[in-house]
């Protein structure tokens, strides 16, 4: 704002002295709140866009495999809880949901949109990724219907179908946290294969490729800076999620390869 004062105030001074910088900084104040005011309207938008078209796609994925089971109706509504979504939210959200388990749904479609609305940004792309893994893993099961569809869903997106693989790895590390002592039921070599998947790099890499890897992925999903581009903070829970697991899986790559070395 101040700047934006100044400026104006600077250009209006140059053709009409002190009367003109008085005139100057006033557009530049006007200039300034009609922009903040823009961008405060296209953010909202996006948050709004982006909840509306997560549950539209869980509708659809869930319905997948012909049915929409009650148990994959808790999902969602368990979903509503976690993105503590209001009451506004929720009637939108279960609007959605709805609008995609209809026949007539244009999954392609929705995907186009949420592309252009988002402008593409690959965190943005990969956090609705994630929601929808998410969604059909919360049985502990993605049954083969389910994971052809997500497959489609990262295609739609223009993401490699390995993201899929690498949000399952990022779960199953998830829940092996929670477990607890059943964690260890997962062999070191399984945890250290899913480690690699979570950051998206080959064994192969060296140490300053995965370094670089690891802080690429934690400055493009850092909650705060996925915000200030329009990430609902109903979502910055699973934002925070993502950024532990990357870490976690950064740290057991490294611990494995101090072993090794």
């Amino acid at each position: 704002m101040l700047l934006a004062l100044i400026f104006g105030g600077l250009i209006g001074y140059a053709f009409g002295k002190f009367p003109g910088f008085l005139i100057g900084a006033a557009i530049g104040a006007f200039i300034f709140n009609r922009l903040k005011s823009r961008l405060i309207g296209k953010l909202h938008n996006i948050q709004s866009g982006f909840v509306e078209s997560v549950f539209a796609v869980m509708g659809a994925l869930c319905k997948a495999d012909g049915v929409v089971s009650q148990d994959e109706i808790k999902v969602a509504e368990a979903m509503f809880v976690r993105f503590r979504l209001n009451d506004t939210q929720r009637a939108k959200a279960k609007a959605a949901f709805n609008r995609g388990k209809a026949p007539d749904f244009d999954l392609d479609a929705e995907l186009a949109r949420f592309l252009q609305m988002t402008g593409r940004q690959p965190a943005f792309l990969q956090m609705f990724l994630q929601v929808q893994v998410s969604a059909v893993a919360a049985d502990g099961v993605i049954h083969p219907a389910e994971h052809a569809m997500l497959v489609r869903i990262a295609r739609g997106l223009g993401l490699p179908e390995s993201q899929v693989d690498q949000l399952e790895a990022m779960l199953r590390g998830a829940h092996s946290g929670q477990a607890g002592a059943g964690a260890g039921q997962r062999s070191t070599g399984q945890q250290i294969d899913d480690a690699y998947k979570v950051l998206g790099v080959s064994p192969s890499a060296s140490d300053d490729e995965l370094k670089k890897t690891y802080r690429k992925l934690m400055s493009e999903n850092h909650p705060d800076k996925l915000a200030g581009k329009g990430l609902p903070e109903s979502m910055r829970e699973m934002a925070e999620e993502r950024t532990r697991e990357i870490s976690h899986a950064y740290d057991v790559i490294k611990e494995a390869r101090k072993k090794a070395g």
